[in-house]
């Protein structure tokens, strides 16, 4: 399923025309993405929580090369799926 699809189900779902269903998404992966930008956690029960993670720096090798390299430290997102996500997949 893409976007497109998720769309077209979400208008199916909801009732509205496909136009407010795109910006409802939209919105709706806007804040997600705001709020982690700010350090926050989204938790939509029954479905998941987002959360950001830490990634420490780390050594590795430069593949082409075979030199060592430093890979600095980064956040990232990270998802952990609710019970009812769990039990509607099982």
């Amino acid at each position: 399923m893409n976007k497109s699809d998720l769309v077209d189900a979400i208008a199916i779902s909801a009732d509205i025309s496909k136009a407010a269903a795109g910006r409802a998404l939209d919105g709706a992966i806007d804040a997600i993405k705001n709020a982690l930008k700010n350090g926050d956690e989204v938790s939509l029960v029954g479905f998941g929580a987002f959360s950001v993670g830490e990634r420490a720096a780390r050594a590795g090798r430069n593949p082409s090369t075979g030199t060592a390299i430093t890979i600095k430290a980064a956040k990232v997102p990270k998802f952990r799926a609710g019970k009812g996500l769990k039990d509607a997949v099982n």
